[in-house]
C-alpha cells in the first residue's frame, strides 16, 4: 500500500466518523433540544464535506495533475 492510498484510507475514515458524530449530534439536538448539539452537529457537516472535497481533488493538493 503506498503512502498517498493509506492517505485516502484515514482521509475515508475521517469523512465517516465527521458524518456519523454529525448524525449522532442531530440526534442528541432532536431528543433533547439544545442548541450546542446543533451547532456541533452543522459543524461536523461541514468539516465532512471539506473532506470529502479534499478526498475528491487529492491529487491536486499533492500536486498531480488529473489525467
Amino acid at each position: 500500500m503506498s503512502l498517498i492510498e493509506f492517505h485516502r484510507f484515514l482521509i475515508g475514515s475521517a469523512i465517516v466518523f465527521c458524518g456519523g458524530f454529525a448524525g449522532w449530534e442531530f440526534r442528541a439536538y432532536s431528543s433533547s433540544g439544545e442548541t450546542g448539539a446543533l451547532v456541533l452537529g452543522v459543524v461536523f457537516v461541514f468539516l465532512t464535506l471539506g473532506l470529502v472535497f479534499y478526498l475528491w481533488r487529492l491529487r491536486r493538493f499533492l500536486g498531480y495533475e488529473d489525467r
